[in-house]
């Protein structure tokens, strides 16, 4: 089986929802990205490997497809296959045999396939670049996950669910959009899809203050896309509008704002913040942000 659709649509989630709806729903669902590791790494990851085959395996390992046996894998990224794992990978489909990388016996192995990507892998054949053969074994059933602009009902549905789950998750009372916050997000054209969505009401929960979310908590980049309605003084912050500042002063704000919603967690705060911790604490550092009582805040994890 073979989900293609952009980066963020959700194709894991129809996965597991293939997985959850079928009689193998009580077996294992293994879920490998194929462009996060090294080829090497890749079909040990895969396969398995036995003790000994390379430097560093002082043990017998199973690999996914294994872990998998009798339920579901889901090869995320399929298109990023090396070529020669594409042909191993063609022979346990097709065989329903593995072998471990550095051993010298097959091991059967049940495990349902689901492959998904975010490119046309009909185009990525005739380029050379995926195997034919490997292709028409996936593409025995196909699913095209249409992209959150090209479905624009249900945007208010996700986001209303996304901003009940936030809520609940940070601990605070029930939240709302403000109503001039609903021509923006239908105006964006969500580039990065449901993810995009979830990742920017998780921020707008996170920064905003009272019980709901208005325009100037909407992320900057969604607030300035070209798809936005307004114009660019209407959709600036209430702070912007009234008096000029620097981008040192605009960071410092929005950090020390930060700080305080997430209670002084750093892990937490370089998270919404998108930069790593070392960065937040020379941020702090530069801005005069850590205070001797507190002695920079909290550091979990």
């Amino acid at each position: 089986m073979l989900i293609e659709g952009e980066s963020g649509t959700g194709k894991e989630l129809v996965a597991r929802a293939i997985h959850l709806n079928s009689p193998r729903r009580h077996q294992p669902f293994e879920a490998v990205n194929c462009a996060a590791m090294a080829p090497t790494l890749l079909e040990s990851e895969l396969f398995g490997h036995v003790r000994g085959a390379f430097t560093g395996a002082d043990r017998d390992r199973p690999g996914r497809f294994e872990l998998a046996d009798g339920g579901t894998l889901f090869l995320d990224e399929i298109g990023e296959l090396p070529d020669g794992s594409q042909s191993k990978l063609l022979r346990v489909i097709e065989t329903g045999e593995l072998r471990r990388v550095g051993d010298i016996k097959d091991r059967k192995v049940n495990a349902r396939v689901i492959a998904a990507t975010n490119k046309k892998l009909a185009e990525e054949v005739g380029r050379a670049r995926f195997r034919e053969d490997l292709y028409f074994r996936l593409n025995v059933l196909k699913i095209s996950l249409p992209t959150l602009r090209e479905r624009p009902g249900d945007l208010r549905v996700l986001a209303e669910y996304f901003l009940k789950q936030f809520a609940e998750k940070c601990g605070r009372p029930a939240l709302r959009f403000e109503a001039d916050v609903w021509p923006v997000f239908e105006g964006y054209p969500w580039p990065g899809n449901v993810r995009e969505l979830r990742n920017a009401i998780e921020r707008m929960v996170v920064m905003a203050e009272g019980d709901a979310l208005r325009l100037e908590d909407v992320p900057f980049e969604i607030r300035s896309g070209k798809g936005a309605s307004r114009p660019a003084e209407a959709a600036a912050p209430a702070a912007l509008a009234d008096e000029p500042a620097t981008l040192r002063d605009l960071e410092r704000a929005h950090i020390a704002r930060v700080m305080q919603r997430t209670a002084g967690n750093k892990k937490e705060a370089a998270r919404v913040l998108g930069i790593d911790r070392s960065t937040l604490y020379a941020k702090l550092k530069a801005y005069g942000l850590e205070t001797e009582k507190d002695g920079g805040g909290k550091d979990e994890g």
